[in-house]
């Protein structure tokens, strides 16, 4: 029964990621031409209004995202209560998160109509990501290769339509609006799925609202955190610079998300061991995190020295020579990528040792120091200034203060023990001994 079980989320967790895999690469094409074909100005306002729309997000969610799975399998009696509850709320805050965008954008860039103009149609997409909770019903059931089939599908073609939006050469409000598409087509079929496989009727209920919001509310403030850690830096570029300067700041970021899913994979990949390890000893946990730790090093060390030594030739290649400004924040912003997966392996320990609790201070004083970073970073070395700020931000809120926190302190053991490559090695010869023996088996 555990074997079956465990067979089911493996398949589950192969069709996201394979899922996944696809969707990067068409994303990463898509960028490439619109980032060319726009130019860094345009390019840039696009950027500054999908930072501006993720900066609310977490408001718009209202931390109900973060429970959904656990409350689809807690409740399923009445999952359908659940669930159309989750989506109204949703879909009720995105309604004035919209709003508050619109006067935001009106407010900050009075003489620039394009760019309110913009950042009013970009964010529509809440409007259609409210619906977004259908996604957490196909989790809790184990379907999402349901839900992956039906997310390729919609990005191919909402992939081909922003093609044909290039080559008949279409203004930057056509492109503003594209992402609400995407998630308008998804949400429409999600639906359609849900009702095929038997989902319950949707239906809203106070009582569940209320159990909804207490429970989800605390998720808020730390998303919030999240989000500044990510979007700041954009933000605060087209205010103390311009929209070009957030343009050759996106490029050199897009670069060093293109393998962004290779770590998304390996960390869902050991997630679950690592839970399972923690129940049976100590000794077995923390050598699966170590083991983690090395992996996730390595790999990204890896990443940061071909971009740092190809960024000359990455960056004309993909983006164009228009884009040249954008070579040096590339050698510096992909050197983060470290210190940011240390902080999703981190929290893995801590929710398995269940120090949730310190996640707050971790957020808000990572939050803090990327703003003050930023604003100190910016006027003196423009985009450089807030790689620079990203890159010690990252070190400061997933290094340093794990010496600083005393209760999260051994986490960091395991961190620096993950720098012995002998552990590295070790997982290697480990997966090759382990193949001829499956194989005859079969």
């Amino acid at each position: 029964m555990i074997a079956l079980s465990n067979n089911k989320a493996f398949k589950n967790a192969s069709w996201l990621i394979g899922a996944k895999i696809v969707q990067s690469v068409l994303q990463l094409v898509i960028s490439m031409l619109t980032a060319r074909y726009l130019g860094p100005s345009n390019y840039g306002i696009i950027n500054y209004a999908a930072s501006l729309t993720a900066f609310i997000l977490p408001i718009m969610q209202l931390g109900v995202t973060n429970i959904l799975v656990q409350e689809l399998i807690h409740h399923k009696e009445s999952e359908g209560e659940v669930l159309g509850t989750a989506i109204a709320l949703n879909l009720f805050s995105a309604v004035l998160c919209v709003f508050s965008i619109a006067v935001f954008s009106f407010a900050a860039n009075r003489n620039e109509p394009e760019t309110v103009i913009v950042c009013i149609l970009y964010s529509a997409v809440l409007i259609f990501q409210a619906a977004e909770g259908c996604m957490y019903w196909f989790q809790a059931h184990l379907l999402s290769k349901y839900f992956s089939i039906a997310a390729l599908c919609v990005f191919t073609a909402v992939s081909a339509y922003k093609t044909f939006l290039l080559a008949t050469r279409k203004s930057i409000y056509w492109f503003s609006v594209s992402n609400a598409l995407d998630y308008m087509l998804l949400a429409g079929a999600l639906f359609v799925i849900y009702k095929k496989l038997g989902g319950q009727p949707l239906k809203f209920s106070a009582e569940v609202a209320k159990r909804l919001w207490s429970r989800g509310r605390y998720y808020i403030v730390s998303s919030m955190m999240v989000t500044i850690f990510a979007q700041t830096d954009r933000l605060m570029l087209k205010h103390m610079l311009s929209a070009e300067s957030v343009g050759y700041y996106s490029a050199a970021v897009s670069c060093t998300g293109m393998t962004g899913f290779v770590f998304s994979a390996v960390i869902d990949s050991f997630r679950p061991v690592i839970f399972e390890s923690r129940k049976k000893s100590e000794e077995l946990f923390e050598a699966k995190m170590t083991q983690l730790y090395s992996v996730i090093t390595y790999l990204s060390l890896a990443q940061s020295v071909v971009m740092t030594a190809f960024a000359w030739l990455i960056i004309p290649l993909l983006f164009g020579k228009a884009y040249s400004a954008s070579i040096s924040a590339l050698m510096i912003v992909v050197w983060y990528t470290t210190f940011s997966y240390y902080g999703s392996v981190r929290n893995i320990w801590i929710l398995s040792e269940e120090k949730q609790k310190y996640l707050w201070i971790i957020n808000l004083s990572g939050a803090s120091a990327n703003v003050i970073l930023n604003y100190l970073m910016i006027p003196f070395w423009g985009i450089n200034g807030a790689a620079a700020a990203s890159l010690i931000t990252q070190f400061f809120a997933n290094v340093l203060l794990g010496y600083i926190i005393f209760p999260i302190r051994r986490n960091n053991a395991l961190m620096i023990r993950g720098l012995n490559p002998f552990v590295l090695k070790e997982i290697a010869a480990k997966l090759i001994k382990r193949r001829p023996t499956e194989d005859q088996r079969q």
